[in-house]
């Protein structure tokens, strides 16, 4: 099977894709795949001392200029912070920007994500990747000719909403050699240093985030590391098309220690 060498990673949030997901994105750029980036929400909640819009906009541009480190397209999906729901509307902007970009492969978050707003577009995606390809689907862009490979992000911890252990990851990525591109796509997101302090009290929300790639790192026994499952439920291809990509950056079972 031929699958489109274009990425599609699709997360709640700008920032999402940065936080979870850059180093593979920066590898599989390498190889030759068009990136493209989005959002289910315009972060529209994630800011301090602004509204709603203001919070938006700036959010937007920052996403804007972090895609633009990889040469990649960003779309957001104009969903609310907060109050992101799966809904026939939602699938159906998600199915569109599916078929607009011709995506063969799909990143999003896991189904049982710590964040409501996380897991909400897991489902929208879910439902979306499982049909973009038929033709009675009611949005005007042609359907793909093959269902995209799915895979799924983690945040910082593989534990689910109430701190629970989840299923360890399929696949670890070495992402040492790219770390410098993700902490530049994380730097473009200005606004999140000072809701991390606010939040969470975390005082260097970039810092924070590269740690937890140094601490997946240390269980697959690199410097840096993200986490993947592929989606391997009915309804999906089963082809290995990362693994296969990325093989030299792939740490197999035998060195994985959680």
């Amino acid at each position: 099977m031929e699958f489109n060498k274009v990425v599609l990673s699709i997360h709640a949030h700008p920032d999402d894709a940065e936080a979870w997901n850059a180093g593979v994105l920066k590898l599989l750029k390498n190889k030759g795949y068009r990136i493209v980036i989005a959002t289910m929400t315009g972060g529209d909640l994630g800011g301090c001392n602004m509204s709603m819009e203001e919070t938006a906009k700036v959010r937007f541009n920052e996403a804007k200029e972090a895609a633009a480190v990889l040469d990649a397209e960003y779309y957001s999906m104009q969903g609310i912070d907060g109050s992101l729901y799966d809904t026939k509307e939602m699938r159906l902007k998600v199915i569109s920007l599916m078929r607009k970009v011709g995506a063969g492969i799909v990143f999003t978050h896991l189904p049982n994500d710590y964040h409501p707003d996380h897991r909400a577009t897991a489902a929208i995606v879910e439902a979306a990747a499982m049909v973009a390809s038929l033709d009675p689907v009611p949005v005007a862009e042609k359907p793909l000719t093959i269902t995209p490979l799915l895979y799924h992000t983690s945040p910082l911890t593989l534990c689910d909403p109430l701190g629970v252990k989840i299923t360890p990851p399929n696949f670890f990525v070495d992402v040492t050699s790219v770390v410098k591109t993700k902490e530049e796509m994380l730097g473009k997101h200005h606004s999140q240093l000072e809701l991390m302090k606010h939040m969470h009290k975390i005082d260097d929300f970039f810092g924070y985030v590269l740690d937890g790639n140094r601490q997946y790192g240390k269980m697959a026994g690199v410097e840096y590391a993200e986490v993947y499952w592929q989606h391997l439920g009915g309804g999906f291809q089963k082809e290995p098309q990362i693994q296969r990509d990325l093989a030299e950056f792939i740490v197999n079972d035998e060195k994985i220690k959680l």
